[in-house]
């Protein structure tokens, strides 16, 4: 069993991941945003992926997500934690908390939300996020130094630019807890995958909903927001730490979430699709 983690530039680094080797990775949608790092965190096989490519290169709708997954799924990765920065749309969501997050709100329009364009493929995604991988992270919330909320919905815009009062506001009104740009459409390819995949949410500010200090300058507001993510991003990479030891192989529906989600004709999917698309579909149709 291979966990693959997503996150920012430098997780090996932060994780303490030892030895393994840098994996460039070639897929039917491209490259990856980086090479892949296979290691070991304390005994256990993981595959390290920085989302946005090495110096940060790529912006959330830029972001290769199709490859990235496809990638982390031809590695034989069957389990994915991920972390992503966001804001609070909660008040009881401080900076620095953590948020196991349970739903999410798509508001993007320009990214490719799918894998399956050849033929139709729907998978269920009612609970985007792994129930059982969320359970694991929640029971080792006592783990950090910090408040870990169980759950909360995620509200993904397209970006890059922040929302405006108005769209925060919205986002609250919405039933959201957080908002932030990168968690679609990596939940709904990992689930068309057949990867469990949970996301440890770090929120850094409260958005703007919030009304700032009138005398705020905006570089203090952009440096407090630095300082939060850097401590927000210490306290998740320690519960994503603590919770790969326990992550075992035990079935769960994400795994076979195609099993009922390929509706079109297997007539109807030709050679071509099965061979570009074997790591995703040759457990139901294999390639000739």
């Amino acid at each position: 069993m291979r966990i693959g983690i997503v996150g920012g530039t430098g997780l090996g680094e932060a994780l303490g991941a030892l030895g393994g080797e840098l994996v460039s990775v070639q897929t039917p949608f491209g490259p990856p945003a980086a090479p892949i790092r296979l290691a070991q965190v304390d005994g256990v096989e993981v595959a390290l992926l920085s989302r946005h490519g090495d110096g940060h290169r790529f912006n959330p709708t830029q972001v290769p997500y199709r490859a990235n997954v496809f990638a982390l799924k031809a590695l034989g990765v069957t389990h994915v934690i991920a972390s992503g920065a966001t804001g609070s749309l909660d008040e009881r969501i401080e900076p620095r908390h953590l948020v196991v997050a349970d739903q999410i709100i798509d508001r993007t329009s320009r990214r490719a939300t799918t894998f399956f364009d050849d033929f139709a493929g729907h998978v269920d995604f009612a609970s985007p996020f792994c129930p059982t991988l969320r359970r694991l992270l929640q029971a080792q919330a006592g783990s950090v130094q910090t408040v870990v909320h169980s759950r909360g919905t995620y509200v993904c815009i397209e970006g890059p630019s922040l929302s405006s009062q108005a769209e925060s506001h919205m986002h609250r009104l919405l039933g959201g807890h957080l908002v932030g740009m990168t968690a679609m459409p990596e939940a709904r390819l990992m689930r068309e995958a057949e990867i469990c995949y949970a996301l440890v949410a770090l929120p850094t500010d409260y958005d703007c909903w919030r009304a700032r200090p009138e005398d705020a300058a905006s570089v203090d507001v952009i440096s407090q927001v630095i300082a939060n993510l850097k401590v927000a991003t210490e306290n998740g990479l320690a519960l994503i730490r603590h919770t790969l030891r326990h992550v075992t192989q035990a079935p769960c529906a994400c795994q076979s979430a195609l099993a009922r989600g390929i509706w079109s004709s297997p007539a109807a999917i030709g050679p071509e699709v099965r061979r570009r698309l074997a790591p995703l579909l040759e457990k139901y149709l294999p390639a000739p």
